[in-house]
């Protein structure tokens, strides 16, 4: 079978293990994600729909977490209403306001997506293609 992606998966660090944790558990549940895989050892827990898709957790380096500033990364979701979940949910965790739910036409006719920042400073979106796009 062919890979519909180009990516196997993307990891964020995180100064505080528990935090991210209980964040993007509750986060990503609320969007159709789940737990893949919880590395209590390594501090480092992973979610997906059907693989080990991101990652977050402590540097393997043990050097505080660091976001990059230009890099982002973007979850896909089923539809424009689980944008909004997501959104109105990280807001609700704890997270900062990086760009409220709506369509992103310079993105590509049909792209709705609404952004956040995570109490690490990783810059997080979730998106929808829309189906009239």
């Amino acid at each position: 079978m062919e890979n519909q992606s180009i990516l196997s998966h993307v990891s964020v660090g995180t100064n505080d293990y528990e935090k991210a944790k209980a964040f993007y558990t509750a986060l990503l549940g609320a969007v159709g994600f789940s737990v893949m895989e919880d590395l209590q050892e390594h501090k480092a827990i992973c979610f997906g729909k059907k693989y080990p898709e991101f990652w977050v957790g402590q540097p393997v380096n043990q050097e505080p977490a660091s976001a990059g500033n230009g890099v982002h990364i973007s979850f896909l979701v089923d539809s424009n209403e689980l944008v909004d979940t997501f959104h109105a949910k990280a807001l609700a965790l704890g997270a900062t306001d990086s760009g409220a739910p709506g369509p992103r036409e310079h993105y590509g006719k049909g792209y709705y997506g609404a952004f956040i920042i995570d109490s690490d400073g990783n810059k997080i979106e979730a998106m929808h293609w829309t189906e009239d796009a």
